[in-house]
């Protein structure tokens, strides 16, 4: 077993620990259970069912199993303070010799732990249904919750329209296609994105998600389904009170500035 768990990140290890403690996670372990927390890229999943599933059978109960994994994870803070700050992001093929974790279970855990606030900040949404489907249920579930999210908001070639006539189309289109729950965030947009000259146009590519100012992924996985399950994407999770607390004032003083002007209220 040692090998498998060696091979988890430590939130990995810690949202195991959660899982079964929760009775969410429950024998019999399989490949395809452990992957709807892991990812389905995960490697070592389906030896990391198999082995769960033995300790299991010989008299381990779901506590008992917790409480070993709980204990790998707090020897590899011990030992690796340092780069347990941080972990390794990835979507794509598999490869069995590196260890990280997956964009969409990163994502999808941001969104489910958040307490009081959550920046969200994208070039590109598509299939928003599907990506934000567990923060728009955490938003139901949590009122004092707010989600800010700063999008690209993009003239179609050829449109003449008002600024105005674009960004209202866009917030009708993400409420009616893109957004899947009642509780809608907060959204911003870069007006520079919507000049008339191409020349002056300037795109919000940037791509992070900020949780309650204490976790920062930042990635090149726009959200969209591709992104988030299949095309080679990477990026860095960083569990870091300062650089999470600075990436969401960043943001704060664009919109503060104007830079960033209001498409979408709650």
């Amino acid at each position: 077993m040692i090998e498998h768990v060696a091979s988890l990140a430590v939130d990995d290890l810690e949202l195991l620990v959660r899982e079964l403690r929760a009775g969410r996670l429950a024998r019999p372990f399989t490949s395809a259970g452990l992957a709807r927390y892991l990812g389905s890229r995960f490697p070592a999943a389906e030896s990391l069912g198999s082995t769960l599933q033995k300790l299991s059978e010989e008299g381990m109960t779901s506590d008992h199993i917790a409480l070993l994994l709980e204990l790998a994870a707090a020897e590899r803070r011990r030992a690796r303070p340092i780069e347990d700050a941080l972990d390794l992001v990835t979507t794509g093929p598999e490869v069995s010799e590196l260890a990280s974790r997956d964009t969409s279970v990163v994502v999808r855990e941001l969104c489910t732990n958040a307490r009081e606030h959550l920046l969200v900040v994208g070039y590109a949404v598509h299939k928003g249904r599907s990506v934000f489907e567990a923060l728009a249920r955490r938003m139901e579930e949590n009122p004092a919750l707010e989600v800010t999210m700063c999008l690209d908001v993009q003239r179609p070639v050829g449109d003449t329209s008002l600024l105005s006539e674009i960004v209202a189309r866009f917030a009708a289109r993400f409420r009616s296609r893109e957004w899947p729950g009642s509780r809608l965030p907060s959204i911003y947009y870069d007006p520079r994105s919507l000049e008339l000259d191409p020349a002056r146009r300037a795109s919000l590519h940037a791509k992070c998600v900020v949780a309650d100012r204490e976790t920062a992924f930042i990635s090149s996985a726009n959200f969209t389904e591709a992104a988030q399950a299949r095309n080679i994407e990477v990026g860095v999770l960083l569990r870091s009170k300062p650089i999470a607390e600075r990436l969401a004032r960043h943001f704060e003083a664009l919109i503060v500035r104007r830079v960033l002007e209001r498409a979408l209220s709650p």
